[in-house]
């Protein structure tokens, strides 16, 4: 049987077989491999997870059945790990129930053993043949959506798909909208993109952070000001009718509340010191990290107020419910930051990429952002490797404790090497191996050095 052709020919096809009989897992290996394709083996999930962690894999076979678990939960977890990556189930009941979960699941192909291998080289070249015009079709999708929608919110994930989708209902509309979510997830962002694909995407948007000002200043800057000769035209006003973005809307004082609250009930307002009312027909897109219902409640937020402003809500959510779309957002900044500090940084490496997966952020977008472009300026190649990132991204830039004592300067250090590695390789023998511990050894010293994951 002739070799199955590559549609890329620098490109060897990397497939993971997890299948606990050492026999078939053997047979199939031996095939694969004689077809042209480079072979990784593994007999359980644990093993499958730490193989898929070291290495992107376009195709895993998954016995649905394995010692510590089975291949749907694998399958799961490996698309966490790699999206792009496709998965043939394979079992000895081939029922019709085992085959739609499968299916249900993300699996895009279902065998049965014993596995007749002209059966599985079809399967395969479907297989390659579809993920092939299936990753073209998505970039091409991108490429085109971009320009005309939201040409500035990078990834692809189904979070952030979902979130589209709901900006696109609102945006056409002229309401206003609070945005919620965690600092540095990119709210001024979202709040751009429903403004440029609004009614009113030809007219201005203008943005403003109410907790960086005193009140003066800030109503000033606002409603605007006649005081002192001096004639400044407030936001609401030079807006006309396009988009007021209210960055922090929770920092606005209770009395600056009630002038905006006033402003938006009678579509006027009046500037300080000045005696007559100019008309207010801006939308207003505020956003807010904290809870504005729990500070209504409080008394520190009007009730009236939060209304108005919460025309439609949309959440945005946390890098860490969209780390599938953390490659992309890398690649995005690599090429932002390259182009800014004239340096040849074209890409991050398959290890840094699944550092970064498993890294806490807790500021969020933001906060990639700038691992990325202190990155770019330590990076002396064209590919960042691990050691160009943040050192505190894992944990490793925190200060030793205040002492003298270097058995407890050691002790801290083990601590945070050790969880770094477990936090990169949940799988513990995967941490154990690279720890250069045995396993007993690497749980005694969770225990010891009391490590929470």
């Amino acid at each position: 049987m002739s070799p199955i052709p590559q549609s890329e020919a620098s490109t060897v096809r990397q497939i993971l077989i997890v299948e606990d009989e050492p026999v078939i897992r053997n047979t199939l290996a031996e095939f694969l491999s004689s077809e042209g394709y480079q072979v990784t083996k593994a007999a359980t999930v644990e093993e499958g997870m730490a193989r898929a962690k070291e290495k992107d894999f376009h195709l895993a076979i998954c016995d649905i059945q394995l010692p510590d678990g089975d291949g749907i939960k694998l399958m799961r977890l490996m698309h966490r790990i790699n999206p792009s990556m496709f998965v043939l189930i394979i079992t000895s009941y081939g029922t019709v129930e085992s085959a739609v979960e499968a299916f249900k699941a993300g699996a895009f192909d279902y065998l049965t053993k014993p596995v007749i291998f002209d059966d599985l080289a079809n399967k395969l070249r479907r297989v390659f043949e579809y993920r092939d015009l299936y990753l073209e079709n998505q970039k091409l999708r991108r490429e085109l959506a971009q320009p005309n929608r939201f040409d500035q919110i990078v990834g692809s994930s189904e979070p952030l798909r979902v979130l589209q989708e709901a900006i696109g209902k609102i945006a056409v509309t002229h309401s206003n909208v609070l945005l919620a979510g965690e600092t540095g997830t990119g709210k001024e962002l979202f709040a751009r993109a429903i403004h440029s694909v609004g009614p009113m995407r030809e007219e201005k948007f203008l943005a403003v952070n109410c907790g960086t000002r005193p009140v003066e200043l800030l109503e000033a800057e606002l409603f605007g000001s006649e005081a002192g000769g001096k004639n400044q035209l407030g936001i609401l006003r030079t807006a006309g009718s396009g988009t007021v973005f209210l960055d922090e809307i929770a920092s606005l004082p209770m009395g600056t509340q009630t002038k905006l609250l006033r402003a938006i009930e009678y579509q006027e307002s009046m500037p300080s010191g000045g005696s007559e009312t100019y008309a207010v027909n801006c939308r207003i897109i505020s956003s807010t990290s904290e809870d504005l219902l729990r500070l209504v409640g409080d008394g520190k937020f009007q009730e009236d107020l939060f209304y108005r402003l919460d025309g439609g809500k949309i959440r945005i959510p946390p890098l860490r419910e969209r780390l599938d779309d953390i490659p992309e957002l890398v690649d995005h900044f690599i090429a932002k930051h390259s182009r800014a500090l004239r340096k040849r940084v074209i890409s991050a490496s398959s290890e840094t990429i699944r550092l970064l997966m498993s890294a806490q952020w807790k500021g969020n977008v933001r906060q990639l952002d700038n691992a990325i472009e202190r990155a770019v300026i330590m990076c002396d190649g064209t590919q960042i490797e691990p050691s160009d990132l943040p050192p505190d991204l894992l944990g490793l830039g925190q200060p030793l404790p205040d002492t003298d004592d270097l058995r407890s300067a050691l002790r801290h250090y083990e601590r945070l090497h050790i969880t770094r590695v477990l936090r990169q390789w949940p799988d513990k023998r995967e941490a154990a191996k690279r720890l250069k511990l045995g396993l007993s050894s690497l749980y005694r010293k969770i225990e010891e050095l009391s490590i929470e994951l």
